[in-house]
């Protein structure tokens, strides 16, 4: 509710209010209720297939299926110990995940915010198709991307004898995958933002010009702050795409580098030997995306309906 205040602060708060109860009456039915119920156990049900396997034993995982744990409920935690303290441990990928996602989450919402305020309130000459070509780069499959990346980051630039980014030569370095998350993401996150960002009204930016703010100012102190609820929406996004991401790990990030996901896609070994390890490390790997969302989820929601109140 705040948001919407926020986002429209020249509407009376009693007429903000009342649009707010308008809109909650739209989207909230019986049908759609039971619906959302029905999609949540259905969504839930694999989820609890995944935990109960994982505590499984090797034996009981091959000959019956996880829901005979409730008619015999032999379970055990071998499995998380191997996972955790084992030879093939995924402690470290663990940790090289948060790494690579908190990075390369923030940089493309930074990048992103300033230019997505450059283009809804700075003139400047060929904005509007330098936005429309920023706007097509959506389209360009992350595939086609890969190799060159791969060869700047194993080459380099040759200027004067010297070579340029010799901290990215060579697979396994963190700021590789940085650079390629941020380049894939901010397309989208620039999109998503400059349509928030332009939403706000004329009057709060005229203002602050009046009062003599410059952009910098401007940006910090006004834009910002309403900004939050689409940032952290779109943060929600990046960071999940980035800690479930393997197609870039499995490019960028090798050896030390490696993230979780394609440590679980290792786990099983030769000839998939310990396949019955699989459960618990991708339970585990739910782990960080499950607080990361309930953490964010009043802003995320904020962020689907800031808006929703105009018109």
């Amino acid at each position: 509710m705040t948001t919407s205040v926020q986002a429209n602060p020249a509407l009376p708060e009693g007429e903000v209010r009342g649009a707010l109860r308008r809109t909650k009456r739209r989207l909230t039915s019986r049908a759609a209720t039971i619906a959302a119920l029905v999609i949540a156990v259905l969504w839930t049900i694999p989820t609890f297939g995944l935990f109960v396997t994982s505590i499984r034993p090797r034996d009981e995982i091959i000959r019956t299926g996880w829901w005979e744990v409730f008619i015999r409920p032999d379970l055990t935690l071998e499995n998380y110990e191997a996972v955790l303290f084992g030879k093939d441990s995924l402690l470290g990928p663990f940790v090289n995940s948060i790494a690579i996602a908190l990075p390369a989450t923030v940089f493309p919402l930074v990048i992103a915010a300033l230019a997505a305020y450059a283009f809804a309130w700075m003139r400047f000459r060929g904005r509007d198709l330098l936005f429309v070509l920023v706007f097509a780069l959506q389209i360009v499959p992350i595939q086609m991307a890969l190799v060159p990346l791969l060869s700047l980051f194993t080459r380099g630039f040759a200027i004067g004898g010297e070579t340029l980014y010799e901290g990215l030569r060579g697979a396994g370095a963190f700021s590789q995958v940085w650079i390629a998350h941020t380049i894939f993401a901010l397309p989208l996150a620039i999109f998503l933002l400059h349509n928030f960002i332009a939403e706000i009204p004329s009057e709060v930016i005229e203002a602050a010009r009046v009062d003599g703010a410059s952009h910098g100012q401007t940006f910090f102190r006004i834009v910002l702050p309403l900004s939050l609820p689409a940032i952290a929406s779109f943060a929600i996004f990046q960071f999940l795409w980035v800690w479930n991401d393997l197609l870039v790990a499995l490019i960028f990030a090798n050896g030390q580098a490696a993230p979780i996901t394609r440590a679980l896609a290792e786990l099983t070994g030769e000839f998939g030997r310990n396949w019955q390890l699989l459960p618990a490390g991708a339970f585990i790997s739910i782990l960080v995306p499950l607080v990361v969302f309930f953490a964010l989820q009043r802003y995320f929601v904020r962020g689907l309906l800031a808006g929703s109140s105009k018109g």
